[in-house]
């Protein structure tokens, strides 16, 4: 069926005034503003929120009323009988949203480069003519048989079903936000449900086991139970001294030499490192003892090995590290003799002591030892090699990492969620995911984002992972979908990555300053409704869609487990 966007069936007034953010609309009655049924459709009048179309000479305009009032001079004319007979002229201010060339009415473009005149009739937009534009969001000229997400219909008229590209859902990432209760995990489950529909790759960090019920249709992976953890050789240098949190001047130094010693007993088998004279450093128990040893044998085992030693690898047995920490404390050389490394540092070994009693606790806790696997040498049960058979495998797969059984000491789940994400961000820089790209849905993604580890002098690292995929991995083919209900504890830059945000009910100011700082000031108007949006209704805007549209979404094929518990009596 033919969709004409001008129909004066749908007229409901005039353009009396023009301004470059919005315009005013005159509707001759008040009667124009009723709801009726139209061809099989809703149609609501001139309510706020509905949809309208201007005919210009040349162009056509689509917009949505943001408000309608009296003039204060008709105002005192009015009465019960006035009202009764529609007999006032009510005035409605308008938000243009794009243009159209009256021949090719579907043909998208962003912005706003023409305007309408004064005196262009306006009409009610049928809902089939938005359906239609929708669909159209993000899809470039030639694209053929692209996946779209099925997410709800139109808050004005539930009945429009819409259908996004989910390329212009998520190529430039997105954000599902809202307050508790508003409907933000029923949204990110059904997203999940239609990514699977679509055959799409995807993985699901699911913070509390909210997503349990996905156990029969994905690939489930629940860390610190049934022995699976993400090995600590997997982690980086970076990690370890997130964990450790060595102090800057003494520690940090003595923790990165005993890494070295580490993986050059590792590379030497175990066996003494000696230097083409045949002088040796001893390795007892696993621990290189250079305490008054040559320093030959050291630097000449080390540059010939320098790039396994300085990979950003921990391929070591870490349970010698608290003990080689202690080994490290010795002079730099010899009182007497620049040959050889120097006696016992006691001072350093002072300082040292609180370094290694963090080592020990991290390393023989059953809390730690269970999702890094610090007392298991083979790392047979590491996640990594399920993350990367599904890596490998290019059908469509979905696979959840449930963090529910992770503790919150030490900062473990941060340190652990930044640790995968890592894993995550070197793969896709190695271009492993152009050909298939994946959808990296993180829950709760305030309890990941925006961390940073502080030593004991309060020095702070960031934990920055997911802000280097947010900046970085879109050309890669891994886009990030963040479910948060505190948008303000996301970092800036990550939200600014943001293309897409399906923005259910905000309350709180900083919230949603967070989310107006992060969006297009085209879109900052229709920010005014998130805060009287009922339960599943959300605003769904971004840079791929050239008008913000207020939606209500569906339910999920599997609902989350995310009900507040009910007081009883």
């Amino acid at each position: 069926m033919k969709i004409r966007p001008f129909n004066t069936d749908h007229f409901i007034g005039y353009v009396s005034r023009v301004a470059p953010q919005y315009i005013e609309i005159h509707f001759p009655s008040s009667g124009l503003l009723k709801s009726y049924n139209y061809g099989g459709e809703s149609f609501n009048g001139g309510l706020v929120g509905e949809f309208v179309i201007v005919e210009d000479e040349r162009h056509g305009f689509l917009g949505k009323i943001n408000e309608v009032y009296i003039l204060e001079k008709e105002r005192s004319e009015l009465s019960e009988t006035t009202f009764k007979n529609d007999d006032f002229q009510p005035v409605g201010k308008v938000e243009l949203f794009l243009s159209f060339d009256h021949f090719e009415p579907f043909d998208v473009k962003k912005g706003l480069s023409v305007f309408p005149q004064v005196g262009s009739k306006v009409y009610v937009s049928s809902p089939s003519f938005v359906k239609n534009y929708v669909e159209k969001f993000g899809v470039r000229k030639g694209d053929e048989n692209f996946p779209t997400v099925a997410l709800g219909g139109l808050l004005s008229n539930p009945e429009t079903k819409v259908n996004v590209s989910q390329q212009a859902l998520f190529g430039r990432h997105c954000a599902v936000v809202g307050t508790t209760g508003g409907g933000k995990s029923w949204t990110l489950s059904r997203l999940i449900g239609e990514v699977k529909k679509n055959n799409t790759k995807a993985i699901i960090i699911d913070a509390t086991g909210e997503y349990e019920k996905y156990s029969e249709e994905v690939t489930n992976i629940k860390l610190g139970a049934d022995g699976k953890y993400f090995h600590y050789k997997k982690l980086t240098t970076d990690d370890l001294f997130y964990l450790l949190k060595p102090s800057e001047r003494t520690q940090s130094p003595k923790l990165l030499d005993a890494v070295r010693s580490l993986k050059m007993v590792r590379l030497s088998n175990g066996k003494s490192i000696r230097d083409k004279k045949g002088k040796e450093i001893p390795i007892e128990d696993g621990v290189l003892k250079k305490e008054n040893k040559p320093i030959r044998p050291y630097h000449e085992f080390y540059f010939k090995n320098v790039a396994e030693i300085e990979s950003n690898d921990l391929n070591f047995d870490i349970k010698k590290l608290a003990s080689q920490v202690t080994a490290e404390c010795i002079f730099q050389t010899g009182r007497t003799d620049n040959s050889v490394f120097g006696g016992r540092a006691d001072n350093d070994v002072s300082n040292c002591v609180p370094l290694i009693s963090r080592i020990n606790e991290i390393i023989y806790r059953s809390e730690f030892n269970n999702v890094f696997g610090f007392q298991d040498d083979s790392g047979d049960s590491c996640i990594t090699k399920e993350l990367d058979e599904f890596f490998a495998n290019k059908d469509g797969e979905i696979i959840r990492i449930d963090f529910s059984n992770v503790k919150f000491e030490f900062q473990s789940r941060e340190i652990l969620a930044n640790a995968i994400a890592n894993y995550f961000l070197i793969y896709a820089r190695n271009t492993g995911f152009r050909e298939k790209p994946v959808v990296l849905f993180v829950d709760e993604a305030h309890q990941f984002l925006n961390k940073s580890i502080k030593d004991e002098y309060f020095l702070s690292r960031p934990l920055e992972a997911f802000d280097l995929i947010a900046k970085e991995c879109r050309k890669y083919g891994l886009f990030l979908c963040l479910s948060t209900q505190i948008p303000r504890d996301i970092p800036t830059g990550t939200l600014s990555q943001m293309g897409t945000f399906i923005a259910h009910r905000l309350i709180n100011h900083f919230d949603k300053e967070a989310i107006a700082n992060a969006c297009s000031s085209a879109n900052r108007n229709s920010l005014n409704f998130l805060p009287i949006l009922g339960e599943g209704e959300a605003l769904m805007m971004g840079v791929d869609f050239p008008m913000p549209l207020l939606i209500k979404v569906d339910k999920p094929e599997i609902k989350p487990e995310s009900d507040t518990p009910k007081f009883k009596l």
